[in-house]
This record gives C-alpha cells, structure tokens and sequence, in this order.
C-alpha cells in the first residue's frame, strides 16, 4: 500500500517519460509552440547553423591560403578543387551533423571535430596533400568569432531586420490612416491636450525606424589573428609572408569589419553595441503594446478581426488582446536575454576565459523571443479596427482641456495690450479645476472675456476634437 508520502503515489510522477520519446520534445516554447514564428532563425543561430558556419570559414580559409601563396610549397587550385571544398559546407545536412558529432564523440572538441570532417572530405582526392592546411595557424577562436559574425549578421539582415522593418511599416500606415482621427490626450493618466490617433501612432513608428537604422547599419567585426592575436604561430612557422595582410583581407572578403587588435577572442564589443540597439527597440515595441492594449480597453480600438478566436473560455463575449500581451512578456524575456548578453560578452580574463562560449550558444533564443514578439505585434495590429464613436465620446466628455488655449489665448491678448486679461491661468483654473464643463460653459465663458473679436469667434467655434493643432501636418512632414 502507497502513502502519500510515496513518490509513485504522486500525481505528478509519469508513468511514460515524456524525454524518452522520440522525436525529441523541446523543453523550451520556441522550439515548440511557438516554432513556426521563429524557426527562420534556425538556419542562422542554431548549433548545426554555427558547425556549418565553421565549415564555411575553414574551407575559405584553406582558398585564401592557397589564393594568397601564404605558405610555400602551396599550389592554385583548380576551379573543380574550389568547388569540391565549398560543397562541403553547401551540402550540410543531417549526414553531415552525424558525421560531426560522430567526431566530436572521439575529440571531445567541437571545432577540432570540424577539421576532421574536412579531411575526411578531400583525402583520397588531390587535395589531399593540402589537408594540413586546413585549420592552419588557428586557434578555435579564429574560427568561432568569424562564424558568429557571419551568423549574427545572416539573422539581422535576413530574417530579423525584414520582420521589424515589416512591422513598422505597417504602423507606419495606420498612423497615416489615422492621422486625421481625433483622440483625447492622456498625461499621467489625466485628461489633456487632445492629438490624433495618427500622430501618437506615429510617434512610435518613428522611434522604432531611428533604432532599425541603428541596427541596419551595425558593425560585424572579425579577426584572424591565433591563439593570443599576435600571428605567433604564423610568423613562427612562415616568416616571409605578410601575415596581417592575409588576415585583413581575409576577414574583409567574408564581408566583416577587420579588427586588428585582439586576445585570443575578438573583443565582442561589436556584440554588445548591436544587442543593446535590438534590445533598445524591444523596448519600444514594449511601449507600443502597452499603449494599445490601453486604447483596446478605452475601445478606441475594436477587434472585430479577432472575433473568430477564443477570448475566454467562460465568457463568450470577450476578445482578448493577447497579440499584444504575449509580446510584451516576449520582449521583456529577449530585451533582459540581450542585456545579459551585452554585459557578459565584453569583458574576458586576461587573454581568454569561456563565459563567452556559453553565453553566446543563446544569441537565438535573445533573437527568437524578439523575433515571436513582432510576429504578435504586427498580427495584434493587423486585427484592429479604429472606433471613432468611442474617441468622439471620450473628447465631447472632456471639454475643460479646452482651458489651455483659451489662457494663452489671453496671454497673447495681454501681451498685446487687451485689458482685463490679468491671470489667465488662475482664471481658467478656477473654472476648470475639480468640476467637468460643457460647450455651453466654454463658449459663455469665452464670450464675456472681452478677447478680440478674431480671437473671440476662434474660440467659440473651437472643440475638443478640433484642438489638435498641427498633428496631422506633423504626420505627412515627419513620418518616414
């Protein structure tokens, strides 16, 4: 008999073991649920993505030393040799996974492994007797700053930088459509001066494109330069070849900034910078879901889109805005992820520790909770229709912001000699502070003030809906 205290008794202990089946269950959400938004990423900032990086950045190692004629006795190759080696990478499949780990099991060393895959590859051909070239005066760093650059900047500008640049521009859209909306104003949660909905959108859209400028223009910085940056090895066994010529033009034609000073790693500052721009816009985005997720609840925004879905399993007449909660929590978990990232990646003991080696195996997760986060956005966004009964509402049940224009109103009076114009914001004050007013009260407000005529008829004719001064025009001028 089984007592509670029994761990077979508890009703959390499997009777089949959930890691045991096959294929293999992921244990975090992007490699699970919410794989089909992220799984762009794979090809780029997955482990099997970093081994054929490395493959990458060995065999092009191998051309260059051939190509430049580093090393004496070395031969052109012929354009079937070049070919044979970039098949190596280009051909990366699941065989080629098994193939190195197969290695990697004997080496215990992931880029040792590598090395091995490539000459497994060309001996027997007539490459053969070049395969001590491959991996020639490297160390592992050489190969793994190189790839993660490579990787980094694939993700950014092929899969990332697309998704937000998307996003924004269609908020950009929606902040065109609506620039002509009215919508009452909201500072520290009070009513204020009223805007359009156009222009509060369109202040994000703006924000957010100065930071994708940011990051369209990062820096991808790599070195080539051995096991503590000072070409040792290379100088040591080839002397007569202009080693530092060979690195930079090296590191230049994968497509990466030349960084001529190093440890044993490649500083990552570069990392940094780009995480801190990435996390920087999360934040923004963060800002943006927040903000309608407000307006969903004013009704502002109805989302008649989404009637198809599920709000609430117990009250059938809810919509819920969950696009843009579920981004919120995303951009919270990549923006600290990155923030992490930033901090850890740029410092390194002495010439080398490994802090960087684990932190940087979880760039894709940082990049995949980003990358979830505008897919929810942008589908949150999509299913919005404005409501302008409700914006109208809220504006003709707050017409005491009308109180800042008709005081400085009074203030360019007085300036220009109009008597009975002292106090103006003490005036307005008492009419408005604590109580709500109508049109009524304004316009028979305004009219015994004994303002100028111009300003006088202005006044009277001014709304909540019609004081938004320049929004619109600030939209068409301003909005990228």
């Amino acid at each position: 008999m089984t007592t509670p205290s029994d761990p077979a008794a508890h009703p959390l202990t499997p009777t089949v073991s959930l890691a045991a089946l096959e294929p293999a269950i992921a244990l975090g959400p992007l490699d699970g649920r919410y794989r089909g938004a992220v799984a762009a990423l794979v090809d780029y900032l997955s482990e099997p993505a970093l081994n054929r990086m490395r493959l990458h950045v060995e065999v092009e190692w191998l051309i260059h030393l051939c190509e430049m004629d580093a090393v004496p006795g070395v031969r052109p190759l012929t354009t079937a040799e070049v070919g044979l080696l970039r098949a190596i990478p280009d051909g990366f499949d699941a065989d080629t996974i098994a193939e190195h780990a197969s290695f990697e099991r004997e080496t215990v060393h992931d880029v040792k492994a590598i090395e091995y895959v490539i000459k497994a590859r060309i001996d027997g051909t007539s490459l053969e007797p070049l395969r001590e070239l491959v991996h020639f005066a490297c160390t592992s760093e050489d190969i793994n700053n190189l790839s993660y650059a490579l990787m980094i900047q694939g993700a950014v500008r092929n899969v990332w930088l697309p998704a937000a640049q998307g996003l924004v521009g269609d908020l950009s859209h929606m902040a065109r459509d609506a620039k002509s909306q009215p919508m009452l104003a909201r500072t520290h949660g009070q009513p204020a001066t009223p805007t359009t909905l156009g222009k509060e959108l369109a202040v994000l859209a703006h924000r957010l494109t100065r930071q994708l400028r940011r990051i369209d223009g990062a820096e991808y910085l790599g070195k080539i330069n051995g096991a503590t940056g000072t070409f040792g090895a290379h100088a040591a066994a080839v002397p007569g070849t202009d080693w530092v010529e060979v690195s930079r033009t090296f590191v230049e034609g994968l497509g990466l900034a030349w960084n001529p000073l190093t440890t044993q790693i490649e500083s990552h500052d570069w990392q940094a910078e780009l995480y801190a721009d990435v996390a920087r816009f999360g934040r923004i985005l963060h800002n943006l879901a927040t903000d309608v997720w407000t307006y969903i609840s004013l009704g502002f925004f109805a989302q008649v889109r989404g009637q198809g879905t599920i709000g609430s399993s117990a009250m059938p007449h809810k919509v819920n805005p969950i696009r843009f909660e579920n981004a919120e929590a995303n951009l919270e978990i990549s923006g600290a992820l990155l923030d992490t990232l930033g901090a850890t990646l740029v410092t390194s003991r002495m010439q080398r520790d490994l802090t960087d080696s684990t932190s940087q195996r979880n760039i894709g997760v940082a990049f995949g909770h980003s990358l979830l986060a505008i897919d929810n956005v942008k589908r949150g966004l999509a299913g919005l229709d404005v409501n302008p009964a409700a914006l109208e509402a809220d504006l003709d049940a707050n017409w005491e912001v009308l109180a800042e224009p008709i005081q400085s109103a009074m203030r360019a009076a007085a300036i220009a000699g109009a008597p009975g114009m002292d106090n103006p914001y003490e005036t307005l004050r008492d009419l408005t502070r604590g109580r709500r007013i109508n049109a009524d009260d304004v316009r028979t407000f305004v009219a015994g003030l004994g303002l100028p005529a111009d300003a006088t008829e202005r006044l009277i004719a001014l709304t909540p809906a019609s004081y938004v001064g320049l929004a619109e025009k600030l939209v068409d001028d301003y909005l990228a």
